[in-house]
């Protein structure tokens, strides 16, 4: 049985790229432990929102709660490219999931009512 916010394609790549994050984010340790705690909750606050978010009633607060879903994956992107920079990524995989989050804020976008690319 599938609850409404799991049928959103946006939802289940949420999912996807947490499920990317966890596996990354237990090779982080030293002193990218403070980004890895950073981008766990950051990458968990993206399906979150989501799933609030579509179960409310008011269209004010569905976008408030998509807006907090994309502000959060582009958090995500920003500390991808920290850990990038501290060499800790590959670079193939991160650009791949870069595309990943910015296919993600584009749907977003789209849910919260802000349009391709705002």
């Amino acid at each position: 049985m599938s609850i409404g916010h799991e049928k959103l394609d946006v939802y289940r790549l949420s999912i996807d790229y947490v499920a990317w994050v966890f596996n990354q984010s237990g090779k982080l340790k030293g002193i990218h432990r403070h980004a890895r705690d950073q981008w766990l909750r950051a990458s968990q606050s993206i399906p979150l929102n989501i799933a609030e978010g579509n179960g409310k009633t008011g269209e004010a607060d569905r976008r408030r709660y998509f807006e907090i879903a994309r502000g959060s994956a582009l958090e995500c992107a920003a500390i991808q490219d920290v850990l990038r920079v501290g060499n800790t990524l590959d670079e193939m995989e991160h650009q791949q999931r870069k595309k990943h989050l910015d296919r993600i804020t584009t749907m977003l976008s789209k849910l919260g009512g802000r349009g391709y690319g705002a």
